[in-house]
């Protein structure tokens, strides 16, 4: 992968794999012009029969370089996998699909920009983006170009509403903040806080939805506090809010890049002693705590998701053992969802006996179809949302494990799956 992400910058390379997607031409789509640095190329081995009909082009849109690189590698990686699966098998509908990857550095101006490269090479078929705010940026486009857009991971509700081009394979914050409300109340806590980026779409609306479960609960929220920036890098005074008004958890709704270097840490230092819990947004936090901090700290911090890679089920254990053959690491829930939006689109295709994206559009609106995934087994509701569950991870310090001093890795802090909540227990 480093060679992949060496290549990040450079000119749009064919990446041969088979499902269904966006342009069936059975030439390679254009290529962008030496300006556009945003759009990148890998290239897949030849695993496929060798007979393929033609070829189909997925773009995939998601933050490469950046403080959210860690979300894009992710999401390449768990479509490389599917779609070399794929291909091995003969491929969608007889043909062999060229992934294009677009860079939107996560940002919203970015992402609409990678959006408009990926169609003006006749890309009809987008996964992406990976935060709800470059999502946000290009729905609209998605819906005017005819373009279908199924995002592995944007979770704000306003991101599909109705029938249109936008789909997606993650739950969606009211969901998912009810998640774990419902967590809350099986732990038994009664007073919770809560901390938001005011002007983050996917921050305060998670928290809203989190407030909004909670008072249908009966749990009491007893402070509220927010940053400016999703970047932010001091929450002192926002813990020491919580601690005196009698957080017994707060709900806390940022990315890993402030997660583990700052949040946690900077809320014992402020006399905050209770839970911590926060949305998907943790997962990859342990690859940026700080070496040398207490790492008891990270003890009772809680975060719902998506799946879990421990979980036994025969789909998630087949997904993890061929990611960590391929990529050698464990993947996070950005390369499951992604695998999962691949293998969507594939069997929307195949159903339908189409890869043009009006038809992919359509089966992918039937409410009825049944997805089997990694992430879960699921139909997509009228506004293109899977209605399911999810699982709650927890981080934890083990002082009995020696850290290895000739490595960046903190191996006595890990975690572990505590509590899976159905969407029976869902009151959204």
């Amino acid at each position: 992968m480093k060679k992949l992400l060496s290549l990040l910058l450079s000119l749009c390379i064919v990446f041969a794999l088979a499902a269904c997607g966006s342009s069936t031409d059975s030439s390679p789509p254009s290529e962008p012009s030496a300006s556009d640095s945003s759009v990148s190329e890998t290239t897949s081995s030849d695993s496929g029969t060798g007979a393929f009909d033609g070829t189909l082009t997925i773009g995939l849109i998601g933050p490469m370089t950046g403080s959210l690189a860690t979300y894009g590698t992710a999401m390449q990686q768990g479509l490389e996998l599917a779609v070399e699966e794929i291909n091995a098998a003969g491929g969608i509908l007889g043909m062999e699909v060229e992934i294009v990857v677009a860079d939107d550095r996560g940002d919203a101006s970015e992402c609409l920009l990678a959006f408009n490269t990926l169609v003006s090479q006749g890309i009809g078929i987008i996964i992406g983006a990976a935060t709800s705010g470059c999502t946000s940026a290009i729905t609209q486009a998605a819906k005017e170009e005819g373009v279908v857009l199924i995002t592995p991971s944007a979770t704000a509700d306003s991101i599909t509403t109705e029938d249109d081009y936008v789909f997606r394979a993650c739950f969606r914050d009211s969901l998912q903040g009810d998640i774990a409300a419902a967590f809350v109340e099986q732990q038994g806590y009664t007073k919770v806080g809560t901390i938001a980026c005011s002007a983050d779409t996917y921050s305060q609306g998670l928290v809203d939805a989190f407030k909004a479960a909670c008072e249908s609960r009966g749990i009491e929220v007893v402070a509220t506090e927010s940053t400016a920036s999703m970047s932010a890098q001091d929450f002192t005074n926002q813990f020491a809010t919580m601690a005196s008004a009698g957080a017994e958890l707060v709900y806390a709704i940022y990315y890993y890049d402030a997660v583990g270097p700052f949040l946690i840490t900077q809320a014992r230092t402020a006399g905050y002693e209770g839970a911590i819990m926060g949305g998907d947004g943790y997962d990859g936090s342990l690859g940026y705590i700080s070496s040398g901090v207490d790492y008891s700290a990270f003890n009772d911090v809680y975060w719902t998701n998506h799946y879990d890679p421990s979980d036994p089920n025969e789909a998630v254990q087949t997904f993890v053992a061929a990611f960590e053959e391929m990529f050698g690491s464990t993947p996070i829930s950005f390369s499951a969802l992604t695998y999962d939006c691949m293998y969507m689109i594939a069997q929307a295709a195949d159903t339908c006996g189409s890869a043009d994206a009006a038809s992919v559009r359509d089966q992918l609106s039937d409410t009825s179809a049944v997805y089997d995934c990694v992430t879960g087994s699921f139909s997509l509701d009228e506004s293109g949302t899977p209605t399911k569950g999810g699982v709650v991870i927890e981080y934890y310090y083990d002082p009995e494990v020696e850290d290895d001093p000739d490595t960046d890795e903190i191996e006595s802090i890990g975690q572990r799956l505590v509590s899976t909540i159905t969407s029976e227990d869902l009151t959204q």
